[in-house]
C-alpha cells in the first residue's frame, strides 16, 4: 500500500523548483513519469508540471531555453536500484553517459534525457529494502 507524501517541508536555502529544458515537452513529462514515477501536472498544457516523488520538489519543462548535454550543475536523482533505473532511461527513450557503476565509493551514472539534458542517477544504500519494507505495511 502506497500513500501520498507528507506537505513540503519549508526551509530558506531548500531547492524546491526546476525548470527542465525540453524540445517536445509532452515527451519529456512522459520520460520523467516513466523513469522516475514523478506525478505530472497539468498535462495537457504546454507548460507540464511535477512533483517528485517525495512532493518535495517540483517544477515544469520549458521550451524557451535549450538544453544542455555539458551543464555547470548537475542535478542527480535519487533510486533504489541504478542498473534498474538506467534500463528505465534507455527504454524510456534516453540516453546512457555513464553507466550505473560504483565510482569514488558512489553508486551512480549519468544520462541524457529525450531533450539532451545531462542529469545523474545515485543509488541511495538501503533504500531497495526500505522501500519494499514500507510497501509490506
Amino acid at each position: 500500500m502506497t500513500s501520498s507524501p507528507p506537505p513540503p517541508t519549508f526551509r530558506t536555502g531548500k531547492i524546491c523548483y526546476l525548470e527542465i529544458p525540453a524540445l517536445d515537452v509532452q515527451l519529456s513529462a512522459a520520460f520523467y513519469e516513466r523513469v522516475f514515477g514523478w506525478n505530472i501536472r497539468f498535462r495537457d498544457t504546454d507548460r507540464p508540471s511535477f512533483d517528485d516523488t517525495t512532493g518535495e520538489v517540483s517544477g515544469a519543462w520549458v521550451l524557451d531555453r535549450t538544453p544542455d548535454p555539458d551543464p555547470g550543475i548537475l542535478p542527480y536523482v535519487m533510486v533504489a536500484d541504478a542498473a534498474g533505473a538506467m534500463e528505465e532511461v534507455f527504454a524510456a527513450g534516453g540516453q546512457i553517459v555513464l553507466p550505473a557503476g560504483t565510482y569514488g565509493g558512489e553508486v551512480l551514472g549519468t544520462f541524457l534525457d529525450p531533450a539532451g539534458n545531462l542529469l545523474g542517477i545515485y543509488q541511495q544504500p538501503g533504500l531497495a529494502e526500505a522501500e519494499t519494507a514500507k510497501d509490506v505495511f
